[in-house]
């Protein structure tokens, strides 16, 4: 498989930078024979561990490095198609941990980090490293000064590196059948799980969007009315048609109304039609949008917003399949399938006379609750990375957002849910479309006044996703510990982090890792 074309995937792009930054390790990729074809092409992105560096950069010592993928390519292939992450020692006694990638259930190769101790090296280990590191590294290196830059993941944080390259397969194996669905569009919607990832344009991989996936197979192929509940932005149009295109009733008409649009009689012409002379201006007779539906399905939107007069007549549509056209004396007869939607909270609206009783039980009949963007967390990745594909431009050179950035867009609420959301995307892209990674100040002022207010200390909430989880916990993690360390050497530690140093300050304070620390001691330490 060609891994080339993943690499502008955000996920992956993120990824890389999270790894990079955060563990001082590089992301690579072998194929299914457990060969990494940017070592035999002598693209090497130069490690920060010194040591893998003189050894990549030299024959012998390259050919022991791909021998030690081998042996990880080997425990994949004789795990019987095993998913989970693996890890074992190379040939320096370093720790190489992958992830496997399946595609259409055939392994296609693994995503790999090398280069990191588990624990701080001993001076036995380190005298033994630098004996093995004579036939590989050039004359007069520093192995004292390599000693000192080695990367140490202990369990806990293997244990979350191990998590973001599992995350990482999946989201190349998702992309992978995401692209062959493109390519045959006769493949059905709900053949499998795959495709509750994408059902019809709706995108979510979360528990929450998991069971409205589930709860929309089942109801697609009854002719049940259905209500949908969810805040404004979540989408319930979208779930109104995928319920549609994936019924019976798929061939024809999807029609739909917003009643919150018109006034009373408005509407009321728009749902029904009228007669030639029924008011001023109707010169001729006109279907309405019940007519327009028949055999097909109406989607009425806001339904909490129609007047009394006007629920009445809906209620006689739903049991009886007849309405009067305004101005008429004829009923007409049709056959549609109601789906209404609403943000309100329609058994409220019930208690205060406000919406018929009788009304309500009958388009409650299957109720689809849609959960707001603040409750999905776990779907922001993949709904960034869709709609930055989506509203990518030719020219632009954006690949993806800065780690801050993210963790902001993140901790915001999202009132406007994934309109609101797709909207800002589509705005960083025209503003930050000429840089490789957009930054964090590009963001909205609104957001960033939301989640910092008054420009104070950033904390980001705890998330509920792997990847949110890493972007959000491990920063504050990785600069507490860095501080510890270098015992508060912030010039050192932000070039093992690869920020500068004002930028590595501004973290540092945000995060309130500066308390208890005497300023002379900060001081003597960046002598």
């Amino acid at each position: 498989m060609d891994f080339e074309k993943h690499l502008g995937l955000h996920t992956i792009i993120m990824l890389r930078d999270v790894i990079r930054k955060w563990w001082q390790v590089e992301l690579s990729w072998a194929d299914r024979h457990g060969v990494v074809h940017d070592w035999q092409r002598g693209e090497i992105v130069p490690p920060p561990n010194d040591f893998c560096r003189m050894s990549l950069s030299s024959k012998e010592g390259l050919r022991r490095c791909g021998q030690s993928v081998k042996v990880l390519h080997e425990k994949f292939k004789a795990g019987r198609k095993l998913r989970r992450a693996l890890f074992h020692d190379c040939h320096l006694n370093f720790t190489i941990v992958g992830a496997p990638l399946y595609i259409n259930n055939e392994y296609e190769g693994f995503l790999f980090v090398e280069g990191f101790a588990r624990q701080p090296l001993t001076a036995r280990d380190a005298e033994v490293l630098k004996a093995k590191m004579l036939q590989f590294a050039p004359p007069h290196s520093d192995l004292d000064r390599a000693e000192d830059r080695v990367p140490v993941l202990d369990g806990s944080e293997l244990s979350k590196l191990s998590d973001l390259l599992e995350f990482a397969v999946t989201e190349i194996a998702n992309h992978e059948v995401e692209l062959a669905r493109r390519d045959d569009p006769l493949q059905s919607l709900s053949s499998d799980q795959s495709d509750r990832y994408r059902f019809e344009k709706i995108i979510g991989r979360s528990g929450p969007m998991m069971e409205v996936f589930r709860l929309m197979e089942k109801v697609a192929n009854s002719d049940s009315t259905v209500l949908i509940n969810g805040e404004s932005g979540t989408g319930k149009e979208l779930v109104a048609r995928a319920i549609h295109h994936n019924g019976p009733r798929k061939d024809m008409p999807f029609v739909v109304q917003n009643c919150s649009a018109f006034n009373d009689n408005l509407l009321e012409s728009a749902l029904f039609g009228h007669t030639r002379g029924s008011f001023t201006g109707a010169l001729r007779d006109k279907k309405g949008l019940f007519e327009v539906a028949d055999g097909g399905t109406f989607f009425l939107d806001e339904v909490g917003d129609m007047s009394p007069a006007l629920q009445v007549k809906l209620l006689r549509v739903l049991q009886e399949g007849t309405f009067l056209p305004v101005g008429g004396t004829q009923l007409k007869e049709v056959n549609v399938r109601v789906i209404a939607a609403t943000h309100k909270d329609l058994s409220e609206l019930v208690k205060r006379s406000e919406f018929r009783e009788d009304l309500f039980y009958r388009i409650n009949v299957i109720r689809l609750q849609l959960p707001p963007l603040r409750e999905r967390r776990d779907d922001m990745p993949v709904l960034i990375d869709h709609f930055l594909r989506k509203h990518h431009r030719e020219g632009q050179r954006a690949r993806g957002l800065a780690a801050e950035a993210l963790a902001i867009l993140g901790a915001y609420s999202w009132p406007g849910n994934i309109r609101e959301l797709e909207n800002e995307i589509e705005r960083l892209l025209v503003l930050g479309g000429d840089l490789e990674t957009i930054p964090a100040e590009l963001i909205s002022s609104r957001i960033r006044d939301a989640v910092v207010p008054g420009g104070g200390p950033f904390i980001p909430p705890r998330a509920h996703g792997k990847l949110h989880e890493a972007v959000e916990a491990l920063e504050r993690e990785m600069i507490q510990q860095g501080l510890l360390r270098t015992r508060y050497n912030k010039s050192r530690l932000a070039r093992e982090l690869g920020i500068s140093r004002s930028n590595l300050i501004l973290k540092i304070a945000r995060y309130g890792l500066d308390k208890g620390l005497p300023e002379d001691e900060a001081e003597v330490n960046e002598a």
